[in-house]
């Protein structure tokens, strides 16, 4: 945006958010936040596995030259690993393990895997959660949006997304950005320069996951042409860019066309219904606004959270019902740029500032392991 903000050295002392938690009974809570290796490995392990399972399809359909399977072996390939950043942010927040080298090693995994820089990632995203949607201070997700359904889009998201576009995950961007990283060149955004202006113990950090992430696709691509199967660079280097429908289509409407500056993640985050398959790919974080409300709470207990606090919250829209909402508000920011969705609470939903709001303690306002606490 050409907007200009102050530096982010200051925000600590002078944003301060109170945020709106929905009522938990303290007891649920410390459940709710109980980690498990088991529960962490069935989905951690589990994506791995999917992955696996449809690459072998698509190497197996290319050796026997079934060409019509192998274009859809490849398709479900790539849609599965489209998700594999997502699982880098559960990761990132270091709830899914209760061993935290388990945790630290799957986003390393992932990480490589999806061309993400979980140290860029990681002060980011601790704004982001702090300061949800307050530009002053959370630049990761900026307000308005406008959803892309246009033809030429789809098309990349259906096939191969090399150059992007309203969130997606492009080939050749993240390469650049990695390259530039890696050599530490200025950013192209300016809010990794703003974080890294405010955080500069952690610009090393970054710029060594960059340099190790190339060495990495760098062997990738050698295996591949050592050996005459250039398959492997496909399957693993190039696959988080393949098919990113579902991932664009689960991922969008988390915020899109909400308010902004308000103390309420129930007003500036949806939840979505999904089916079993996609909210597994998702980790689920369809269930975004529990997520928001309460981040230290592992990703496979989110749907216990809802139903825990499912009375002071708005109803579930469905992924359809989501992007119909999407659509509207932008149809309407045209002609009323100012204009941002008023989420409707449920009759007798508690609201900032009422004495029965419960206050934030370590526990309910923890974002977990995602940043040292310098950048919190």
């Amino acid at each position: 945006m050409a907007e200009s903000y102050p530096s982010l050295a200051g925000v600590p002392q002078s944003v301060r958010i109170r945020w709106y938690r929905s009522p938990v009974d303290r007891e649920v809570l410390k459940g709710l936040v109980d980690r498990s290796d088991l529960q962490g490995a069935l989905q951690a392990v589990g994506h791995l596995a999917l992955a696996a399972v449809t690459g072998t399809l698509v190497y197996l359909c290319y050796v026997h030259q079934v060409w019509v399977g192998f274009a859809a072996a490849l398709f479900c390939h790539g849609t599965v690993c489209s998700f594999f950043m997502l699982a880098g942010h559960e990761l990132g927040h270091g709830t899914v393990f209760r061993t935290k080298w388990l945790n630290r090693l799957f986003l390393v995994v992932y990480s490589l895997l999806s061309w993400h820089n979980y140290h860029d990632f990681a002060v980011s995203h601790t704004y982001h959660h702090r300061y949800t949607l307050h530009p002053e201070a959370d630049r990761e997700v900026e307000l308005p949006k406008t959803p892309s359904l246009r033809a030429l889009y789809l098309l990349q998201l259906f096939t191969i997304n090399l150059f992007g576009g309203f969130e997606s995950q492009p080939l050749l961007p993240a390469i650049r950005l990695n390259v530039r990283n890696a050599l530490r060149r200025p950013f192209l955004h300016q809010w990794p320069e703003d974080l890294y202006e405010a955080h500069p113990e952690y610009r090393d950090k970054s710029v060594r996951f960059s340099r190790i992430t190339l060495l990495f696709h760098a062997a990738v691509l050698a295996v591949a042409i050592v050996s005459g199967y250039w398959l492997i660079g496909v399957l693993v280097s190039c696959s988080f860019c393949v098919a990113n429908w579902l991932r664009y289509l689960v991922g969008v409407p988390m915020h899109c066309g909400l308010r902004d500056n308000v103390a309420d993640f129930r007003k500036c985050v949806r939840t979505i219904r999904l089916d079993p398959i996609s909210e597994f790919l998702y980790w689920r974080m369809n269930w975004h606004m529990e997520h928001h409300m309460y981040a230290g709470v592992p990703c496979y207990h989110l749907s216990k959270l809802h139903a825990a606090i499912k009375s002071d919250v708005p109803k579930c829209r469905s992924l359809l019902g989501a992007w119909r909402e999407m659509r509207a508000v932008w149809k309407r920011q045209q002609v009323e740029p100012g204009y941002q969705f008023d989420t409707p609470l449920p009759s007798g939903a508690g609201l900032p500032g009422d004495a029965a709001r419960q206050e934030a303690d370590e526990l309910g306002s923890s974002i977990a392991d995602l940043a040292t606490h310098e950048a919190r």
